[in-house]
């Protein structure tokens, strides 16, 4: 079955190749026949599990749609199947790259496809293709992921795909705080929040404070985590939340170094079954100064007279009888 998939593929090269020459009766190559016959040579050879051949003759397909692209503009004419096509053969050809377990430069290939996607006026394509993308390369490389979900974020919410973008940011901020990259975690979660409250999902709102709170106090910053909370308080709802109440109790416990007190909020259901990531976070808060409490200012307590008295009677009981 495989070798009669590779002698299929290698038919469609030899056509396609056919399909390039030039002679005396034919001055042009004929781009887009060729461009076919590569594209199936592809599916052919992918279908035998030849991926190194499958991606080669993606790559060729994808020169052929550009040459076929370059006579198109000369012509003043552009066809968008044309480009749609370009576009796709690039991306299959990072798909074969992924196989072969080169993820890099799969991501590259699909990268440059999901930008010829947005000049085809694709943008849902394109946003598929970067999301595609920053799973390919989450475990190897996480930073690559976070700025290929927020790309995609950006081109959902240039289209005013909301819901869709704030998915994306929220995979961003999971992966920044995962590599406990906190200020820009914080900064992502914020963003979150606002496209929540703006599309009106308050209790997802709340969550997300949470998480703010968490990652500010990892990050030592009290301040900004208590600011985070007071400022919540003009969404719909959440103040007398439980949401609300567990992070009064937590920054109270936090501020007075009591780690019995943080550490009984951060087990709590509410804080354990959040995203793994921040459930994490709340687990392994320690408060400053070891979780020794702060102590309440004590005044000196003055010594009952009678007890100053009985002291100073003993003292004269003790001569009373004089020195013999």
């Amino acid at each position: 079955m495989a070798a009669q998939k590779i002698n299929e593929g290698l038919e469609h090269l030899a056509k396609a190749e056919k399909y390039l020459k030039t002679g005396f009766l034919k001055w042009k190559p004929d781009y887009d026949s060729a461009a076919s016959e590569y594209g199936k040579a592809a599916v052919a050879f992918k279908n035998a599990k030849q991926f190194e051949q499958a991606k080669d003759a993606c790559l060729r397909e994808a020169v052929a749609h550009e040459n076929n692209r370059a006579l198109f503009h000369a012509a003043k004419s552009v066809s968008s199947g044309n480009l749609y096509s370009l576009c796709r053969a690039y991306e299959q050809a990072g798909m074969m790259l992924k196989e072969m377990q080169k993820l890099p430069e799969a991501v590259q290939l699909i990268e440059k496809a999901s930008m010829m996607y947005l000049e085809n006026g694709t943008p849902d394509t394109a946003a598929m293709a970067l999301e595609r993308a920053g799973k390919l390369i989450e475990n190897v490389d996480p930073e690559k992921a976070v700025q290929l979900y927020q790309q995609t974020a950006n081109v959902f919410e240039n289209e005013e795909r909301l819901r869709q973008a704030v998915e994306l940011l929220g995979k961003a901020s999971r992966l920044l705080v995962r590599g406990r990259r906190f200020d820009e975690a914080a900064l992502s979660i914020q963003k979150e929040k606002n496209i929540y409250k703006e599309i009106e999902n308050y209790p997802t709102c709340y969550k997300k404070t949470i998480a703010q709170v968490l990652v500010h106090l990892h990050r030592n910053d009290y301040v900004a985590a208590e600011r985070c909370v007071r400022e919540s308080y003009s969404i719909p709802g959440f103040n007398g939340s439980e949401d609300c109440a567990a992070l009064e109790q937590l920054l109270e416990g936090y501020d007075q170094q009591d780690q019995d007190q943080v550490s009984e909020v951060c087990n709590s259901p509410l804080f354990k079954y959040m995203d793994n990531d921040y459930a994490k976070l709340g687990l392994s808060l320690v408060v400053p100064g070891g979780g020794i409490k702060k102590k309440s200012p004590a005044t000196p307590q003055a010594k009952p007279d009678g007890a100053a008295g009985t002291a100073a009677e003993e003292e004269e009981d003790e001569y009373s009888g004089g020195l013999c």
